[in-house]
């Protein structure tokens, strides 16, 4: 059976190596969500590097999750002192355990402060997309498929919440879809942000 693969990314407002207090409390909050998101039904694995020290993302070994890799709109440092940005990719077994780690908990009450730490920018924040059972998707599929999202919109190849496709290309009408729909908008009307519909962050 297939698996879904996500992929999120964002530009933080400072460098990771800054002390300062919301780096401090992005640091642990994320720690915390995490936790709570690897306990989670339907949840199955997320890059992590082999060994790797706090903030070292470029020059970490990431195993079979490949190199890491970046969207070519990222601007900012590369190095352990300079890096400004946050990427997570992982897989699930559906889009509806996803939905529900990502807008429920922990994780609901960091995005609803998301712009404490991330910059705003007109480019989408996730990308999903499905792989074969016992695929492990890379950084650079993450790239890529957010950059298909970016330039041609929700597609079999690289689809949001608010516009899914089931494994064999056709839309995905499910609840989550909706209920997608109704929180991110909610949340990003009342931050201020757009587009509405492909956000998570």
């Amino acid at each position: 059976m297939p698996h879904l693969a996500l992929y999120t990314f964002g530009a933080l407002k400072s460098p990771l190596s800054v002390p300062t207090p919301l780096t401090s409390e992005f640091y642990e909050l994320g720690e915390a969500v995490y936790r709570e998101i690897s306990r989670h039904p339907g949840y199955l694995a997320r890059a992590e590097p082999v060994g790797g020290s706090r903030g070292v993302l470029f020059d970490a070994d990431w195993g079979a999750w490949g190199e890491f890799a970046v969207p070519a709109w990222y601007d900012k440092g590369r190095t352990a002192e300079t890096t400004a940005l946050a990427a997570t990719l992982s897989l699930w077994t559906a889009l509806r355990p996803a939905f529900d780690a990502i807008y429920t908990g922990l994780h609901r009450a960091a995005l609803n402060r998301r712009y404490d730490w991330f910059e705003r920018n007109a480019h989408p924040n996730y990308v999903f997309w499905w792989v074969a059972d016992g695929e492990t998707p890379t950084w650079q599929d993450g790239v890529s498929r957010l950059a298909h999202l970016d330039g041609h919109g929700p597609t079999p190849r690289a689809f949001t919440f608010h516009h899914a496709f089931a494994p064999d290309g056709t839309p995905a009408e499910t609840k989550a879809n909706a209920k997608a729909n109704a929180n991110a908008n909610a949340t990003d009307k009342a931050a201020g942000t757009g587009p509405e519909s492909e956000r998570v962050r």
